[in-house]
């Protein structure tokens, strides 16, 4: 008895082996949830549980989506949505960085700004969109402002806070290995800030595209947003849902390649590393 106890107590613990799941088989049970709910979906309406009026099946909405493809309507559509989402971001994502970086490294460029855009933040895009039709009409400019403007404030927000938390110990150090400040901003601080930076480009993404549903709203006749908005007034609930799955398609693309982004450009990250 005594001999086995001693056995128990000295005996080695067994190493338990992690398993350690692959990038593909994450994207995959990333997956899994979405496509559980359109069969879940499929199959309440295909039973009757769901009116096609309220919401129609996704097989229902799929065909509207080829039928739209096939004439070349949803393509039209689609793409000046993209072209006016993608100007606008460069423009407003360009100036956000600008005075984001002009704001995190000068205290006096923060007391002369930073109140002002903290004000225009608050003031919503619905707010906004009677004095922009003033200004630059129904045409497109309107719209690309709409887009600019949602756009800048969250990578303003995320690129102040990224170069303000960067570890004043590395700073030190820089100083102290006599680094020039060229080389300490190239370095050590837009490195160090980057994570924070493409937080802000992520969350920049998402607001581009609300800004442009209501951008899209008023007095156009090409956008997804135009599409929705002809479609509820004939009551064509499967060309609203098709338009409410692109919105959510496009997220989710968009979504990845800032994630393929942080990953490109954050390999020297510990937690970025090991994802990568």
């Amino acid at each position: 008895m005594q001999l086995t106890e001693h056995r128990v107590l000295t005996a080695a613990p067994r190493k338990r082996e992690k398993t350690k799941l692959t990038l593909v088989q994450l994207n995959v049970i990333s997956w899994l949830a979405p496509v559980g709910f359109l069969l879940i979906w499929e199959a309440a309406s295909r039973l009757g549980l769901i009116s096609p009026q309220v919401l129609p099946a996704p097989s229902a909405v799929a065909a509207t989506g080829w039928r739209l493809l096939a004439n070349g309507s949803l393509f039209q559509h689609l793409g000046a949505s993209l072209a006016r989402a993608a100007v606008g971001f460069a423009i407003g994502g360009g100036i956000g960085f600008a005075l984001g970086v002009l704001v995190g490294f000068s205290r006096l460029a923060e007391a002369v700004l930073d109140r002002s855009i903290q004000m225009i933040r608050a003031i919503p895009f619905l707010a906004m969109l009677p004095l922009v039709i003033v200004w630059f009409g129904v045409d497109e400019t309107g719209k690309i402002f709409m887009v600019s403007l949602a756009v800048m404030f969250p990578i303003y927000i995320n690129t102040v806070l990224g170069i303000r938390q960067v570890d004043p110990k590395l700073l030190e150090l820089a100083r102290v290995t006599g680094l020039s400040w060229n080389a300490t901003i190239r370095r050590i601080i837009l490195p160090g800030a980057m994570p924070s930076i493409l937080t802000g480009v992520r969350y920049a993404l998402a607001v581009a595209w609300l800004a442009l549903v209501i951008a899209e709203t008023v007095a156009t006749t090409r956008g997804i947003g135009f599409l929705a908005m002809d479609a509820r007034e004939f009551l064509q609930t499967n060309v609203i849902v098709l338009t409410i799955l692109i919105y959510a398609a496009i997220g989710v693309g968009a979504d990845s390649l800032a994630r393929l982004l942080e990953r490109r450009l954050l390999r020297w990250h510990p937690n970025y590393a090991k994802e990568a």
